[in-house]
C-alpha cells in the first residue's frame, strides 16, 4: 500500500515539475511573440558587418617579407608561404602565398601577429561556392580589394539590431548618419576625465 502511494506521489511531483518546465518554455515563447520581427530579406537587404568583423583576409603581396609568422601562429598551420632566398640581397623573396578558406577558422591570429601588416580582415562574408577547391585563394585572389555592402546600389544596407540607437526598432527608416547605441571610446574617456 505504501509503495503504491509513494509511486503516486512521485508521479504527481514529476507532473508538477514537467508543467513548470513547459510554463517556463512558453513564457519565453510568449515574450518573443510580443517583440517586433527583425527579419532581413537577404538577397535584397544585407546587414552592415560590425567594426571588428572577421571576414575574408586581404593580402598585400608587396609588403610581405615571407617571415612565416602567420603560419606559426595559425592554430591549423594554414597559410602556404612559398619563398626562395635571394643571395644577392640576402633576403627572402616571396614567390607564392595562399590560404584555403574552406579550412580557415577566421581566428585572426595571422592578421594580429603580422609584423608588416600585409594581412587584414575585410567585411566580405559571402564565400560560398559549389566546389570546395575554389575556396583556395592564391595571392592574386587574396589581393583583390574587398567588396562593401554599402557600395551595391541593388542592395539596401541595414545596421545590425544591436547597433540601432536607443528606442529605435526599425532599421529601414534610420538615417545614414545616426549614431549607434552606446558611447564611443573617446566619449567614455571624456566622461571619466570629467568625474
Amino acid at each position: 500500500m505504501f509503495k503504491f502511494l509513494k509511486q503516486v506521489g512521485d508521479y504527481a511531483q514529476e507532473t508538477v515539475q514537467a508543467a513548470r518546465y513547459i510554463g517556463q518554455g512558453l513564457s519565453v515563447t510568449f515574450d518573443h511573440m510580443r517583440r517586433r520581427p527583425v527579419t532581413v530579406q537577404y538577397p535584397y537587404e544585407k546587414l552592415i558587418p560590425s567594426e571588428r568583423f572577421r571576414g575574408r583576409i586581404h593580402f598585400e603581396f608587396d609588403k610581405c617579407i615571407a617571415c612565416e609568422v602567420c603560419v606559426r601562429v595559425c592554430p591549423i598551420n594554414l597559410p602556404v608561404v612559398d619563398w626562395e632566398f635571394d643571395k644577392s640581397s640576402k633576403k627572402k623573396k616571396l614567390n607564392h602565398y595562399s590560404i584555403d578558406f574552406g579550412v580557415c577558422i577566421f581566428c585572426g591570429n595571422c592578421v594580429e601577429y603580422c609584423p608588416t601588416n600585409c594581412l587584414s580582415m575585410t567585411e566580405e562574408y559571402e564565400l560560398s561556392t559549389y566546389d570546395r577547391h575554389e575556396l583556395n585563394y592564391d595571392s592574386v585572389a587574396l589581393g583583390r580589394l574587398p567588396y562593401k555592402v554599402t557600395d551595391d546600389p541593388m542592395v539596401t544596407p541595414l545596421r545590425e539590431f544591436a547597433y540601432l540607437p536607443k528606442g529605435e526598432h526599425e532599421p529601414h527608416d534610420l538615417p545614414a548618419n545616426a549614431m549607434r547605441a552606446g558611447k564611443r571610446p573617446e566619449e567614455i574617456v571624456e566622461q571619466m576625465q570629467q568625474n
